[in-house]
């Protein structure tokens, strides 16, 4: 299989309609506020050609950060007002928090949004790496960057569903575990609606 072939039903999945994700989708007894002002955010889901198949880039943020610290995420952040959209953003947060270059990326499409509970509305960027790079993980905010099987995270037979409490009530959210990394909250919810669109 050449790696055009390995990418295709990435490109699939990327052409895939549907309604947006939450992070909470699992609760549907949470009530949310019609009006609610959500902020654009875009996040990067870099595929990258590994030794023995495809792989996602993920990082671990650092665990002195005062939101999330220690949770695994995809590279990404706000849209700020220099970005020209969500892509643009994604792609700029990539190369400050990983150092890839956007000229490494080839955009294969984007996913529908998801809104997370902290009040944004991240668009996932599906990109494939066009080389390998040496990642550079951006002091302060990211603590370690590595890569998940896509052949894992894309199986649907490899999620649970957990709970804890958060602020005071029970919140139920998809896991992907992989080795010693435990993938969670927004970052696994994206990756299972990744796995529902490559699925045959």
């Amino acid at each position: 299989m050449t790696e055009t072939d390995a990418f295709a039903p990435l490109r699939s999945a990327a052409l895939k309609g549907g309604a947006d994700s939450s992070d909470f989708d699992l609760n549907p007894e949470t009530v949310l506020p019609p009006n609610r002002k959500l902020r654009a955010a875009g996040v990067l889901v870099p595929v990258i050609a590994g030794k023995n198949g495809l792989d996602v880039i993920l990082t671990k943020r650092s665990s002195v950060l005062k939101h999330h610290p220690g949770q695994i995420a995809f590279p990404g952040g706000k849209v700020d007002a220099a970005d020209a959209d969500t892509v643009a953003a994604a792609l700029r947060e990539a190369n400050e928090e990983i150092g890839l270059d956007p000229a490494n990326v080839e955009i294969l499409g984007t996913m529908p949004g998801h809104e997370t509970v902290t009040g944004f509305h991240m668009t996932p960027v599906l990109g494939r790496i066009r080389a390998d790079f040496v990642p550079v993980p951006e002091a302060g905010e990211v603590e370690e960057v590595f890569r998940v099987s896509l052949a894992h995270v894309a199986n649907p037979a490899q999620y649970r569903v957990e709970y804890r409490r958060w602020r005071g009530e029970w919140r139920r959210y998809f896991i992907v575990p992989y080795g010693p990394y435990y993938i969670w909250g927004a970052t696994a919810r994206i990756l299972r609606g990744l796995a529902d669109r490559m699925a045959p």
